[in-house]
């Protein structure tokens, strides 16, 4: 199932595999919901630990589960690093270029690939703006999710003129877009360098 069709089937209320979901879930039952999720954690920030995975609801942890009485010391959330610039949303650029469900940029992506100035355009001698290097951004990632099949993380090539140094030739660079359940378990699109994670 190509990435795309596990985007549609979400934003029209569905199961990512296509069923119809359970009452008071986006999930059609415990195989499809995200292994990072528990079922006691619905009303709270997304948590993972390694026991989660293959849980059935009800079922209580095997003995062995290390993490089974683990404290949660720190939980980092999508919205925190929205809030915290960690993350830059995409907004309606990315409604625009066909994205329908939130897509947000790491800052390190961001400033490689997005950010430019005015005092940028005078000092390459070449005119840019934001908007248009997102634009550029975004549709190469569309392009890349219509052949993503069913994988999460995607490679994509983009050719930009780098914001750094003196030089004005285009070069190309790799960027990393990932699709993962979001603060509710809902679907997101994380656009990021190769080396984030």
């Amino acid at each position: 199932m190509s990435l795309l069709t596990r985007i549609d089937r979400a934003v029209a209320g569905d199961c990512p595999c296509g069923a119809a979901p359970r009452p008071g879930s986006a999930y059609c039952g415990q195989l499809c919901e995200p292994t990072h999720r528990a079922a006691n954690t619905a009303d709270s920030s997304a948590r993972w630990h390694p026991g989660l995975a293959g849980f059935e609801e009800g079922t209580p942890p095997a003995a062995d589960d290390f993490w089974v009485d683990a404290e949660i010391i720190h939980a980092y959330t999508r919205a925190q690093a929205l809030a915290d610039g960690a993350l830059v949303d995409a907004g309606p650029v990315a409604r625009e270029a066909g994205f329908r469900i939130p897509l947000a940029l790491t800052q390190a992506a961001w400033a490689d690939c997005v950010a430019w100035t005015d005092a940028d355009s005078e000092r390459k001698g070449t005119v840019q703006d934001e908007k248009g290097r997102l634009w550029d951004v975004l549709t190469m990632a569309m392009l890349a999710a219509r052949r993503a099949g069913d994988r999460q993380r995607v490679p994509f090539e983009l050719v930009r003129v780098p914001v750094a140094g003196r030089g004005v030739r285009p070069r190309l660079t790799t960027l990393a877009m990932v699709i993962g359940p979001g603060d509710e378990g809902e679907p997101v699109i994380t656009i990021m360098l190769p080396e984030e994670d």
